[in-house]
């Protein structure tokens, strides 16, 4: 069997677990249970799918759900899936074989694993290997239109990034949350909220009394992460809308929020964790770099040979600017005279980088290729930069994008879902 990390892996690319060993069992059970427009899930696709959310259940420790909460939970997720494979052929989105090739090449890497090896460890675990890469296509797919929704997007303003900055709650911890959404209507009524209302409540006793908060996500919550027990990741106070940042800003690991409304779902949210900000502290290096590439008119073995020369006239004495300024072809630094001004560790690669830290202040490199050609380093000096106020406003700016991009996304698959026509069978 595959080792659980590499499945975790797999399933966590595809979320429509291919047909494999076991197959025989679902032809006679094979009918339609969903009409996704001019689609439609196939029972097949239904067990096959309940069976590796089940897998996931059981590896995270957590009690299995009511047999009909999964498959409705299931059977929902596979409709939706559908019907972003449906708008993304609408609007004209396509992955090439090239592209499917390249996620798998980066599975298997993940996992120190050939591609040949990947084959084996899939079609070991019962998944025939052609299915699972057309639902690594599919998800592909699927993440092409959601980038797309995001693309289209008004950027983040600098105006936007110092407003939030100012704000006196940028600098506040990060919070690993869990969430139970049970969605709303946005036609919804008076009556209709005070019923939504009255059911987060009784789950929020069913957990307050001992449930685990992932078993009860899985069994209630509405929200696209139930069946991963509803965990949300870790997120910033300023990365979340206003009315569920003030409700979880002073709650320790473990607390649980009262029922809000947010997003159009009424919901509770569980702090697992809570950490605070650290300082970013970047090493930084100065250096002189002089670079000969190989090209039509300089064969690989004369770009040694030069690289190997000026290495030696600089070794013996002679100027590194200057013979930067004439034979390097780094169009960066040549016109300093090789000079590179306090780049931070691994900017420029990770052989030019090892070449680096292997220096002492104003030591001299040996020759040493890379793909760009052949090179020579000396390292003038090192220091250890506090880039804290640079990096919290890229992340001011990432967390306005991200927060628009949630809510964003949050309204258009929505939408997506309420125009598609979907009449389930079971």
């Amino acid at each position: 069997m595959m080792h659980s990390a590499l499945r975790n892996t797999l399933i966590g690319l595809c979320l429509l677990a291919p047909l494999g060993a076991g197959a025989q069992d679902y032809e006679k059970l094979d009918e339609i249970v969903a009409i996704v427009d001019e689609g439609v899930i196939l029972r097949s696709e239904l067990e096959i799918t309940k069976e590796t959310v089940l897998r996931q259940i059981q590896q995270r420790g957590e009690r299995q759900p009511p047999e009909r909460v999964l498959e409705e939970q299931v059977l929902d997720r596979l409709v939706m899936n559908e019907v972003q494979l449906q708008r993304a052929e609408q609007t004209g989105i396509r992955v090439t074989d090239q592209e499917v090739d390249r996620s798998l090449d980066q599975v298997a890497r993940q996992n120190g694993l050939s591609i040949s090896q990947l084959r084996e460890a899939i079609e070991m675990d019962g998944i025939e290997f052609n299915e699972f890469r057309d639902d690594v296509r599919e998800q592909i797919i699927t993440q092409k239109l959601q980038q797309r929704i995001i693309e289209s997007m008004d950027p983040v303003t600098d105006t936007e990034v110092d407003i939030l900055m100012a704000s006196g709650m940028f600098e506040s911890d990060e919070y690993h949350l869990s969430q139970i959404a049970i969605q709303v209507s946005p036609s919804a009524t008076p009556s209709d909220l005070r019923e939504a209302e009255a059911q987060i409540l009784e789950i929020r006793e069913e957990v307050l009394a001992g449930r685990d908060f992932a078993e009860a996500a899985v069994e209630y919550s509405d929200s696209p992460d139930a069946l991963d027990g509803g965990d949300v990741g870790w997120r910033n106070l300023n990365a979340l809308p206003r009315q569920i940042a003030d409700r979880i800003r002073d709650l320790e690991a473990g607390e649980i929020t009262e029922p809000m409304m947010a997003s159009g779902a009424m919901m509770i949210l569980r702090v697992n964790e809570r950490r605070p900000r650290s300082d970013v502290i970047v090493d930084e290096f100065q250096a002189r770099h002089l670079q000969i590439e190989p090209s039509e008119l300089v064969s690989r073995d004369d770009a040694r040979r030069l690289i190997e020369d000026l290495h030696a006239q600089i070794r013996d004495g002679a100027e590194f600017a200057p013979l930067a300024r004439e034979f390097s072809d780094d169009e960066r630094s040549a016109n300093l005279g090789g000079l590179m001004d306090w780049f931070p560790e691994g900017a420029y690669g990770q052989t030019f980088q090892a070449v680096v830290d292997s220096l002492e202040p104003g030591e001299l490199s040996q020759p040493f290729q890379t793909d760009e050609g052949w090179h020579v380093v000396k390292l003038l000096d090192q220091r250890a930069s506090d880039r804290t106020a640079e990096a919290l406003r890229a992340e001011a700016r990432e967390m306005i994008r991200q927060q628009r991009a949630d809510e964003e996304l949050d309204r258009m698959l929505r939408q997506m879902r309420e125009e598609a026509y979907v009449e389930v069978l079971i």
